[in-house]
């Protein structure tokens, strides 16, 4: 039996025997909204192409996306503006030493043969209303480098509290996952990521613990949303041609589904050992025409074993591969899914997508309003940028039926560390999202939004806890219709504004009025914003 590592070992070797001219691969990471929002307001006025399906984007990538729009001369004096602040950073990526107008750094070191940057991460944020005050609070530092003209590392580790319960996988929050240590009141944390990736001119390959996200969205994506803590996984991208990509992901999720065979007692404990988990998945990316992108895409999370080979092909069909190994049974099989994405921009300043999640469909009752045996989550959308000068108007809607992230098997679910990978307020749910975002001037973002979120009863857990359930896969699982009542309903207004002061430094402050009801209101809902309708929250940045 091939062994995992001396696959990727191959793997990494073949790699490094192509010939290759492209420079480095550095992931920047997603939380960085602003950075992103920006490349989508250029692919949206047709200054550059992005597909903008997958990311994050590597540092190199936004480099040239920034690097080709300097060019253009549709840009408004603001876009220049931003532009030439944002190339004070990314011209590391270009330029070789420090002869360019660059951003502070804590150290940097650059020349033909190895660049390094290495800075703090620092910042807080301050929710406030009648319930009190609570804090979030992070510090840390990151690297990245780049030695030779194909090898890229970097990494950065971030220490968290929190005065009180912000996040968590019960919660329906946009809130990053988080895997929070023991404790009664405070909730402490820490995330490190980092990786290896080797690039060439067509494509890269990496193994990197990261957060990844597919799937177009401007308010959480239902695909893979990158909502969960970051686990490691193996990353694979090519682009042979400039109308055809592929991106193909294996990832080491965490269960936390204790396997007893494996625990045992030690003192006054049990040493609690977690089932294996595991997704793999890819995503082809075709474009017919200029400014459309159509992908299409397959996943599977597989466990209660090791390592399958047959997974780490980054194009095959993964249904069909677990009907090889377990087709003699249903509950021997594994949790696979489809995905498609469509995204046009072909008429310029709009941009229109939408995104289909398939956990099970049937095709021959697809339009029954009586059958419900269709796990299926849809996102449509559309963004209008510069129809009036700096302003960006975006309406999105997302719906997710019944049973599309759950599994009735507890180490297949479409989640780690109990978070779900794809949209944040999990199935049987349905959101509303408009939002109007103001640039005035370079580094101001304003931002005004509505957003109404609800979710039914979580009908797998009923299932779990019923007694009567004897067919979890089959027909215990069909006939539950899409949210016979809102057990959670929340319509939010929200206005925020932030200011980047200099590169990766930011001040913001936003306020947040907000009703809530439904009998899971309290279970989905963070502690601070219960019993009140509004939350004020400030904070600054240092780093991501």
């Amino acid at each position: 039996m091939i062994k995992a590592h001396n696959l990727i070992l191959f793997i990494s070797i073949l790699s490094l025997s192509i010939n290759t001219s492209k420079a480095q691969d550095v992931p920047y990471h997603l939380d960085n909204e602003v950075v992103y929002d920006f490349i989508d307001e250029l692919a949206n006025l047709n200054i550059i192409d992005v597909n903008t399906c997958v990311k994050p984007y590597s540092r190199k990538q936004i480099a040239f996306f920034l690097q080709e729009a300097e060019q253009s001369n549709k840009l408004t004096k603001r876009q220049k503006k931003e532009i030439a602040f944002y190339l004070k950073d990314f011209n590391k990526e270009l330029h070789i030493g420090k002869d360019f107008d660059k951003r502070f750094d804590i150290f940097y070191h650059s020349d033909s043969l190895f660049k390094f940057s290495i800075n703090a991460i620092a910042g807080g944020r301050g929710y406030y209303n009648s319930n009190g005050f609570v804090q979030h609070r992070w510090n840390g530092a990151e690297f990245f480098g780049t030695i030779g003209k194909h090898l890229a590392i970097y990494g950065s580790l971030r220490d968290n509290h929190e005065s009180g319960a912000i996040g968590g996988p019960e919660y329906l929050t946009r809130h990053r996952g988080a895997v929070y240590k023991l404790g009664a009141n405070k909730k402490d944390y820490s995330e490190s990521r980092g990786g290896i990736v080797y690039s060439w001119n067509w494509g890269n390959i990496g193994l990197i613990k990261d957060h990844i996200a597919w799937g177009n969205n401007y308010n959480g994506s239902n695909i893979i949303s990158g909502h969960n803590p970051s686990v490691a996984h193996l990353k694979l991208n090519i682009k042979p041609v400039k109308w055809f990509e592929l991106n193909y992901t294996h990832g080491w999720l965490v269960s936390e589904v204790v396997d007893s065979a494996r625990s045992y007692s030690h003192y006054e404990d049990t040493r609690r050992v977690f089932q294996n988990k595991f997704i793999a998945a890819n995503l082809m990316t075709f474009k017919p025409w200029k400014k459309l992108n159509l992908s299409i895409g397959n996943s599977i999370i597989y466990s209660d074993g090791n390592v399958n080979p047959a997974f780490m092909i980054p194009f095959l069909f993964y249904k069909s591969v677990d009907h090889t190994y377990n087709a003699s049974r249903n509950s021997a099989g594994h949790n696979a899914q489809m995905f498609f994405d469509i995204s046009s921009r072909q008429i310029n300043k709009l941009h229109l997508y939408t995104s289909v999640f398939i956990d099970e469909i049937a095709l021959s009752n697809m339009f029954d309003k009586d059958e419900h045996s269709n796990h299926i989550s849809i996102k449509v959308g559309a963004r209008a940028t510069n129809l009036l000068p700096d302003l960006s108007l975006t309406a999105e809607y997302t719906r997710s039926n019944p049973f599309t992230y759950t599994h009735f098997i507890p180490s297949l679910t479409y989640e780690s560390n109990r978070y779900t990978l794809g949209h944040y307020l999990k199935d049987n749910s349905d959101e509303v999202y408009l939002s109007a975002r103001y640039k005035p001037v370079r580094g101001l973002d304003i931002l005004v939004s509505m957003t109404h979120a609800r979710r039914g009863r979580d009908n797998q857990k009923i299932l779990d806890e019923n007694e009567e359930s004897t067919n979890l896969w089959g027909d215990d699982r069909k006939g539950f219709p899409f949210m016979e009542e809102a057990r959670y309903d929340k319509t939010s207004f929200k206005i925020r504004a932030l200011y980047q002061i200099i590169n990766d430094a930011y001040i913001f402050t936003e306020l947040e009025t907000y009703t809530l009801s439904g009998d899971d209101a309290e279970l989905y809902t963070p502690l601070p914003y219960l019993n009140d309708d509004k939350m004020f929250v400030f904070g600054l940045n240092f780093g991501f």
